[in-house]
């Protein structure tokens, strides 16, 4: 198949599940077209199969700012046009559905368009109640519907009523080549970040509110009056000044580093010991999942799909979200219990590649791929 990818290129877990998704693809023997407005940050390794189209912005006195909604439409047309597409794989619903809605109108041939709900089509509407129509139009054009957790199908059954069809969930997903336990590999890396031998515990993610990266330093600051630790905060967004102030506030500032944006964080999800993720809300939590397929136990809220991705008491701890004790005491619990360390690590690994395996989501993605292009 020729299958039209849009996605976002910026770091998160949407443009991490689609190019993966494209790199399993490949190797699967089909053609994959990327659409997005820069090269998505994982789409670096060179493969015959893959393929990626910019779509660029244009400067006209008229816009305020530039119309990409329009623009990624066009863009979409021309690749679909020129290369034969069998269908669009869409990863958001609001704008990119709406784009290859817009799309399929003006194609010499109109092909299926699969639609997959990552969570901020859902959100975003809660919070703006403008987009609502928007998203509704975006769910009835798409031929399938794709969710990546059960609590993300639900949620949005729940925000939009019932819909024309069902909601297919396809979990996230590793790869466990990537993801290798942890070893001698990082070793001296992490004598570098904790010469002493402390803890490390670790944080990535795109620093936006929701996160509650202010939540992982206090966290932090208690675990660390126990255990002697180090923690690493990889990521960067809006609310990296206001993480800066309150790790200067709590005297952190030799014990806190910041590693800013990296590409390859299975290399430091290596390092850690526990990872944090203390968010207001996850739809599914793909770096829980890839901390676990490292061997590393995750404390993290109860929100959303983590409690399909963490299993609480056994790879992990889930608490409410805002408990910073209670996710301290999570994490002394581990830290200064080696047996129930080594447990929780053990059954982390087990789960993450026995449970959510890339070789099963691309199957799945296949089939309502064949299924839609089929008309069926």
């Amino acid at each position: 198949m020729k299958i039209g990818m849009v996605c976002y290129p910026s770091y998160g877990g949407s443009g991490v599940v689609a190019t993966e998704l494209g790199y399993a693809l490949g190797e699967r023997g089909h053609e994959v077209h990327f659409i997005s407005s820069a090269r998505p940050f994982r789409l670096r390794r060179f493969h015959e199969k893959l393929f990626y189209h910019e779509v660029t912005d244009v400067s006209y006195p008229v816009f305020k700012y530039p119309p990409y909604t329009l623009l990624l439409a066009n863009k979409i047309v021309e690749v679909a046009n020129y290369v034969g597409l069998d269908l669009i794989h869409a990863h958001y619903a609001i704008p990119h559905s709406i784009s290859a809605y817009l799309a399929k109108q003006m194609m010499m041939k109109p092909i299926p368009l699969v639609t997959t709900l990552h969570g901020t089509d859902v959100t975003l509407v809660g919070a703006f109640e403008e987009f609502k129509l928007l998203t509704c139009l975006a769910l009835r054009v798409s031929d399938r519907i794709t969710a990546v957790s059960d609590a993300l199908a639900k949620e949005t059954a729940v925000a939009f009523g019932s819909l024309e069809q069902s909601i297919e969930v396809i979990p996230n997903f590793i790869d466990p080549k990537m993801y290798l336990p942890k070893g001698e590999l990082m070793s001296k890396c992490k004598d570098h970040f904790a010469p002493l031998g402390e803890k490390v515990l670790t944080h990535i993610s795109n620093f936006r509110e929701v996160k509650r990266v202010v939540d992982v330093v206090n966290i932090f600051a208690l675990v660390e009056k126990v255990v002697p630790s180090r923690l690493l905060l990889v990521g960067d967004g809006p609310e990296m000044a206001r993480v800066e102030r309150e790790v200067v506030k709590l005297g952190l500032e030799k014990k806190v580093l910041f590693l800013g944006k990296q590409e390859n964080v299975q290399d430091i999800l290596q390092m850690a010991d526990v990872f944090l993720l203390p968010s207001a809300q996850e739809s599914f939590g793909l770096v829980a999942l890839e901390a676990m397929a490292c061997g590393v136990p995750v404390v993290a809220s109860r929100v959303g799909g983590l409690p399909e991705v963490v299993r609480h008491g056994e790879t992990g701890y889930l608490a409410d979200v805002g408990d910073i004790q209670g996710m301290s005491e999570a994490v002394l619990k581990l830290l200064t219990d080696q047996l129930r360390y080594k447990a929780f690590s053990e059954q982390a690994t087990t789960w993450a590649r026995e449970s959510f395996p890339i070789e099963r989501a691309v199957k799945s993605y296949e089939s309502v791929y064949e299924s839609v292009i089929r008309g069926s």
